[in-house]
């Protein structure tokens, strides 16, 4: 800690508001008020990876009563945020056979072949409205490798794409129309082969800015605007439980994953401070 500030890797994202969010509740078993329902924290792990501690709390949902709203504590700098868009992370791997580099003739070329579908991702675009908070959907081919010596035809390449979805598109319906490019070319080239594998794969957020959730929300801390992100959080899953879901905490976004990230000690108050009258709102 150093001029009010807290440093290190996470302090924003999101053990800051994790803290903040054990000390309100912590105060307010402390207090001894009277609640009328109970407060279910969850500090599920992998949300930068798989997701797993996401996934296996819904998977054991069994438990679960009816959830009148779930309340993400990653770092908005107090913004409310209801909407996020999805990913999808794609691998397109080709196939060909390897050859001395000499007579290439005698192999086919797993580079040439993804050099194919480069040329039709230049033009293709993903079919789909334009999202009235999140606009349109995005698509980046973000890795690339292939070959394993100067004198060898590649007998593999392989690329990585990241897909960044809107509410209401289908992963599946995406996977289809890039799968029909593969098929074309394979029309063209009897030599062509190609497949598609998911990494990961995460939907998109869309809570109801009218729904009584939100608006007790905003009411108990006394923020009456909303936004939609970019990026991706566990929210989906929570979601899929039926319930309304906000994200909301404390940070700069901006500072996340940065070797000099750090959260403001005061915002960690404000936090606890909002994260109380969430509660409370909600439970008395």
């Amino acid at each position: 800690e150093s001029d009010g500030k807290i440093y290190g890797r996470g302090s924003v994202d999101m053990k800051g508001g994790t803290a903040a969010a054990v000390t309100a509740i912590r105060r307010i078993v402390d207090s001894g008020v009277e609640l009328q329902g109970d407060i279910i924290f969850s500090a599920v792990a992998g949300e930068e990876t798989d997701s797993a501690g996401a996934k296996r709390f819904v998977d054991d949902r069994g438990w679960l009563p009816e959830l009148a709203g779930v309340v993400i504590p990653e770092p908005t700098d107090f913004e409310i945020v209801t909407a996020h868009r999805g990913m999808l992370w794609l691998e397109f791997t080709t196939k060909g056979k390897a050859a001395h580099s000499s007579a290439p003739q005698l192999g086919v070329n797993a580079i040439g072949s993804m050099r194919l579908i480069l040329n039709e991702l230049e033009n293709y675009e993903i079919k789909t409205e334009p999202h009235k908070l999140l606009g349109t959907c995005s698509m980046s081919i973000n890795t690339i490798a292939g070959g394993k010596t100067m004198n060898v035809v590649p007998d593999k390449c392989s690329i990585g794409i990241d897909i960044r979805t809107l509410p209401g598109q289908n992963h599946d319906a995406i996977i289809g129309d890039l799968e029909g490019i593969f098929a074309k070319l394979k029309a063209e080239n009897t030599h062509f082969e190609a497949g598609i594998s998911v990494l990961r794969q995460m939907q998109s957020l869309e809570t109801d800015n009218n729904g009584e959730f939100v608006k007790a929300f905003c009411s108990a801390i006394d923020i009456n605007k909303t936004k939609a992100v970019g990026y991706t959080t566990d929210g989906p899953y929570f979601a899929s439980l039926g319930c309304p879901v906000v994200i909301f905490g404390p940070g700069k976004p901006h500072l996340c994953h940065k070797p000099d990230e750090y959260i403001d000690v005061a915002d960690l108050e404000k936090a606890v401070e909002h994260y109380e009258h969430i509660i409370l709102k909600f439970l008395t």
